[in-house]
């Protein structure tokens, strides 16, 4: 063999093991980045997590989580550093935009570029639908999107569906209502792109008109023929819900003050209505709450949302330990 032949073959495999090194690099933008398979493998890995923390207590030593929110959060923001420091990583970021360079004009794309200097991922809240995308294909650490204005929200959605196979047992094959803001609300949209990939769900709408779910959802669920139905009252249909997913009105959706004060209160749910749910309901709520469910429901055995909040902090340390590619065989 020629020493043109050795060089070309040694190109060759530079280029192969390149290509391993980095084109496995993945980012959560959609939930449905992730295949159903994967989602399972995912939840699995929360679950043991959930049952085994101490394991993973160092699992992340010496990484950096940079968190990006250009608007306010809580649980969001909190639960991916809880996350990273449950795993023995690190933070770095800042919660709100006032706080970092895009009070003086920096791109998200250059913002991204200097980060990828400093963190090895990086959870990104922006109130512009599409600014996480941007972020990742400039990006040379993974991205998450913590939420993109009124588009997706898929680490709400990955703790939406931890709660319910951890509490339901299964992702499949029940009757979920979603209750409130169908129209602006991210978190809404996003659980319904998950669901429709697992067999038996039927969804009911439950809005005032002026924020009934998107044509372009209904027009996806009659092309792939799975049952839903539109309602205006929520006590007409408690008694057939498995999981009652509620939300509340967005103010911060809204131009006009009017309309935000007329809709506010379009819903509450009370103790009166949860006498007409099953006993085995499930009640799931992304939160932050208003008044859109009384307090008095808070010790229904059936009230699940601050359930949801720690589900939240099991998944998303799955998924930076999913993205970083860590060895949790070896752990």
């Amino acid at each position: 063999m020629s020493a043109q032949e050795i060089s070309s073959k040694a190109f060759l495999w530079i280029k192969i093991l390149f290509w391993k090194e980095f084109s496995v690099m993945r980012h959560l933008m959609n939930p449905l980045d992730f295949t159903v398979e994967e989602l399972d493998q995912l939840f699995v890995l929360a679950g043991d997590i959930e049952k085994n923390r101490e394991k993973y207590a160092h699992a992340c030593d010496g990484k950096k989580l940079a968190t990006c929110f250009y608007e306010p959060s809580t649980r969001t923001r909190l639960s991916f550093e809880s996350a990273m420091l449950n795993l023995g990583g690190s933070v770095i970021g800042f919660s709100d935009a006032g706080s970092s360079s895009a009070s003086k004009g920096e791109s998200v794309s250059d913002t991204i570029r200097v980060i990828s200097c400093f963190a090895d991922i990086c959870a990104m809240r922006h109130p512009k639908e599409g600014a996480p995308m941007v972020a990742a294909s400039h990006s040379s650490i993974p991205v998450i999107n913590a939420g993109d204005g009124g588009h997706q929200h898929p680490t709400q959605t990955l703790t939406d569906l931890m709660t319910i196979r951890s509490l339901k047992g299964r992702l499949s094959d029940f009757t979920i209502g979603l209750c409130g803001d169908l129209k602006f609300g991210r978190t809404v949209h996003s659980l319904i792109n998950a669901l429709v990939r697992y067999p038996g769900i039927r969804f009911l709408f439950i809005s005032p008109e002026e924020l009934r779910i998107p044509d372009y959802i209904t027009d996806m669920l009659k092309e792939k023929n799975i049952p839903y139905e539109e309602k205006i009252r929520l006590e007409d249909v408690m008694g057939e819900l498995d999981l009652l997913y509620m939300t509340r009105v967005q103010k911060e959706r809204f131009f006009n003050e009017e309309d935000y004060v007329r809709l506010k209160d379009f819903y509450i749910l009370d103790e009166a209505k949860m006498k007409l749910a099953k006993p085995d309901t499930i009640v799931l709520h992304p939160l932050p709450r208003v008044n859109e469910i009384s307090v008095e429901v808070d010790d229904d055995p059936r009230a699940a949302y601050f359930k949801q909040v720690q589900y939240g902090v099991y998944v998303r340390m799955a998924l930076i330990l999913t993205l970083l590619g860590i060895d949790t065989a070896s752990l």
